[in-house]
Parts: structure tokens; C-alpha cells; sequence
């Protein structure tokens, strides 16, 4: 379980509706489909980031490459999505991915040894060991790099770095801004 401090109160609020404008519209164009592109479809992440419409653009190509086009199979990124969430304290990002997770096929005891960082597979271990070490190293050991090659490819491990990069980046932004899950509707 992932506990909110203090330090967890919304800084950056979702802009609202009234403040959409064409650069927050061009922001998320391509994308998210057109019915998404308002405040109350697009979810807090979204609706908050668009306060910097540049940014916005940038950082969801990226995070779009990530989720939807990385050469990593999808179980293997939503494992180093959610142990990063876990080591950053990331409530937004942890609730969303244990969905998506699910989905990519991990189950209810995958999840929690991804929280424990023991899974009872060899290769899962290299996965979530990875994210603990380029978080407190910056870099992989030669023991972990090969583990990794044993069953991904030369581009699946550098796909591997940048998703561990590109949400813990997202995992700060998120924690320091105080943007909150979305209420089920």
C-alpha cells in the first residue's frame, strides 16, 4: 500500500474548462481521441499538465512512445511501471497501472511481490532488481544487464531504461505537483 504524506496536498490544480484554449487543445491533439480533449474526460494528470501547453506535447509524445509503441511486452513495462510508482510513493500512478497491469496479465500476488521486490521468478526478479538499481545507482550492473538479455533484446533493454526513466520522471512531477486519482464516476 502506498501512504500520501503531508507534502502530498495539490499544488498545480486540473485547468479549468473555461481556460482550454487552442494551445491546450494542440497540447493533447494526437493524443487523445476528440471527445477526451476537455477537462472532465481527460483525467487530472492531463487536465493538470496542459497548464504548460509546450511541455504537455513533449512529454506525452514521449510517454505515448512508452505506453503504446516501446518494443517491451506490456506485462514487463507495467512490472517497471509499478515498481517505480512503488519506490517513488506514487498513489496516481500506482492506481492506475495496477488496472492496467491487470490487463497486460499480471495477477493480484505478481502485483504484490512487485510492491515486496521479490518475485518468485528469476526474470521478474531481473525486472523489478533493475528499477531498484538504476534508482539508487544510475546504471544496471553487468549481473542484471545480463539477466535482462537472457530474454529481451538489444532495443527492449534500452526501451527497459528509458520506462524506468520516463516514469519516475513522471512519478516526481506527479508526487511534487499533488495531482489526485479521479473519483469513479
Amino acid at each position: 500500500m502506498i501512504l500520501q504524506t503531508e507534502e502530498d496536498s495539490m499544488r498545480l490544480s486540473p485547468l479549468p474548462a473555461d481556460e482550454w484554449d487552442d494551445a491546450v487543445r494542440h497540447a493533447v491533439a494526437g493524443m487523445l481521441p476528440e471527445e477526451r480533449r476537455n477537462p472532465d474526460d481527460a483525467g487530472n494528470l492531463l487536465a493538470t499538465l496542459v497548464r504548460h501547453p509546450d511541455l504537455t506535447r513533449a512529454f506525452l509524445r514521449f510517454s505515448f512512445y512508452l505506453l503504446s509503441a516501446s518494443t517491451l511486452p506490456p506485462r514487463i513495462r507495467e512490472q517497471v511501471i509499478l515498481r517505480v510508482a512503488h519506490r517513488r510513493g506514487c498513489t496516481y500512478e500506482w492506481t492506475h497501472h495496477v488496472k492496467l497491469g491487470k490487463k497486460a496479465g499480471l495477477s493480484d500476488a505478481d502485483i504484490a511481490a512487485i510492491q515486496s521486490g521479490d518475485p518468485a521468478d528469476d526474470f521478474d526478479r531481473a525486472v523489478v532488481g533493475a528499477v531498484d538499481e538504476l534508482d539508487e545507482k544510475s546504471n544496471l550492473s553487468d549481473a542484471t544487464w545480463s539477466a535482462l538479455s537472457d530474454r529481451l533484446d538489444e532495443k527492449q533493454r534500452m526501451d527497459l531504461v528509458f520506462t524506468i526513466g520516463g516514469y519516475t520522471a513522471l512519478a516526481m512531477a506527479l508526487n511534487t505537483f499533488g495531482v489526485e486519482v479521479e473519483q469513479e464516476r
